[in-house]
């Protein structure tokens, strides 16, 4: 194995994701490794870590499997070496930038959700005190 291919544990660590976890994207077909061992372990690039970290931040966003893999496509369309015509390329970038909205927009439903669990907490704390401050 050379200094380029990393084995599942270390691309774990370096994402923060499970070992089940990477396993399952292997098996929807959302990230395959770039090559195997003799022994045949998986092996990931820098490039598959990357892909994986795309997934892991649309996870909490909600955006479906079908909806990474749809994403994952379009980027690595527009990556290819191979040039692209100027309508093909245009349609990949509105694909991209359909998801860049609605992340944009899930993750402004999510702050305002936090300022609602904050208040709340910070509710429950003020409760507390004025109850302890109280008691005889």
């Amino acid at each position: 194995m050379d200094s380029t291919h990393m084995q599942i544990g270390e691309v774990a660590e370096r994402t923060g994701l499970s070992l089940r976890t990477i396993r399952h994207y292997e098996e929807t077909g959302l990230v395959v490794p770039s090559a195997r061992s003799q022994g045949g372990f998986r092996l990931y690039t820098e490039r598959d870590v990357e892909r994986l970290m795309v997934i892991r931040r649309m996870k909490p966003l909600g955006f479906s499997l079908d909806q990474m893999r749809d994403l994952l496509d379009a980027t690595d369309r527009l990556d290819a070496v191979d040039g692209l015509d100027p309508d093909e390329r245009d349609a990949l970038l509105e694909r991209v930038s359909t998801y860049e909205r609605a992340a944009t927009e899930q993750v402004a439903k999510l702050r305002t959700q936090l300022q609602r669990a904050e208040d709340f907490a910070r509710t429950l704390g003020e409760r507390l005190k004025r109850e302890a401050g109280s008691v005889p």
